[in-house]
């Protein structure tokens, strides 16, 4: 008896990843008529509709949604049973799509991309680069990077490395206004903030007299995408509290000085590889996650040491 459910299912999920049936033809490797035959074939099996075609695309029907969940379980299902079967790395295929944040992914993710991708010939990555966090199953993420405490209990998680932040300047600004002493010093000492989801990054945390002190960063300059701050930091515009792996490096080669360096707090916080439960057995996922668990087991910013 010949058993179609899974190829349809494949089909299925390729018209969806890729807005159209031709798209969805040349991902696969087949033809358009094959794409639209199949989908036929699945929505007559199943008695319903599962998406409205027009001319310029389609749209998933409430049917449509919820098999499309169920197509992706059973898909990465199979992908897992079949996982303790790979003997290679060069065996591990397919379309891993990942989120990451943008000055992470720029200063640290990107680099190491190639040497991933060269361990495993036959997959393809897409990575997207944003500072909101994406909802893993709306946006058909696989992987998402994130930095600092993790809000959503549903999703598994892998620590990649610990997160401190710190306060950096420039030389040339830290000599025009005077080296903070205090952390209320920093109240005559320009700055620069995040905007809209990020902004309760803007509360720097300090101990003093042995004391949690909270000092509300306020700026004339705000931004929701935190690469433009560091670059904003290291042209004078204002001091920054940024990510060690951003400011050690710039802090050792004297473009940047930490500031209030006796008063910094210790941040119990992280950045990790969050995934779906159902998820993290399947090859392609396992082996990008177990790589960069590798990649930040000793992360080479730690290497620079504290800044004087």
């Amino acid at each position: 008896m010949k058993d179609d459910r899974l190829l349809e299912m494949r089909v299925y999920q390729a018209v969806v990843a890729t807005g159209a049936f031709t798209a969805a033809a040349h991902s696969l490797g087949v033809s358009q008529p094959f794409v639209s035959q199949t989908i036929q074939r699945l929505e007559k099996r199943l008695g319903v509709k599962l998406m409205h075609r027009t001319t310029r695309g389609h749209r998933l029907t409430p049917d449509g949604e919820r098999f499309l969940d169920v197509a992706r379980r059973v898909l990465d299902a199979v992908e897992a049973a079949e996982s303790d079967w790979q003997i290679s790395d060069a065996q591990v295929d397919g379309l891993l799509r990942v989120s990451v944040p943008i000055a992470f992914g720029l200063d640290r993710i990107t680099s190491v991309i190639p040497g991933f991708l060269e361990r495993h010939p036959k997959l393809s990555l897409e990575m997207r680069l944003t500072d909101d966090s994406e909802r893993l199953i709306d946006d058909q993420i696989d992987v998402a990077i994130r930095m600092g405490t993790l809000s959503d209990s549903s999703l598994m998680h892998r620590r990649l490395c610990g997160l401190q932040r710190i306060v950096v300047a420039t030389p040339a600004l830290v000599a025009r206004h005077g080296l903070p002493t205090r952390p209320a010093d920093l109240a005559a000492f320009p700055c620069l903030a995040w905007d809209g989801g990020r902004a309760h990054l803007n509360r720097w945390r300090f101990i003093e007299d042995g004391k949690d002190v909270i000092f509300q960063a306020e700026s004339r300059f705000r931004s929701n995408q935190g690469m433009s701050l560091y670059q904003m930091c290291l042209v004078g515009m204002g001091a920054m509290r940024a990510a060690e792996h951003l400011a050690r490096p710039a802090i050792a080669d004297g473009r940047l000085v930490q500031l209030l360096p006796d008063h910094t707090a210790l941040d119990d916080t992280a950045i990790y590889a969050v995934f779906l439960p159902d998820r993290h057995m399947v090859p392609r996922i396992r082996s990008f996650i177990d790589f960069m668990v590798d990649t930040f087991r000793s992360p080479d910013w730690e290497a620079t040491g504290p800044s004087s």
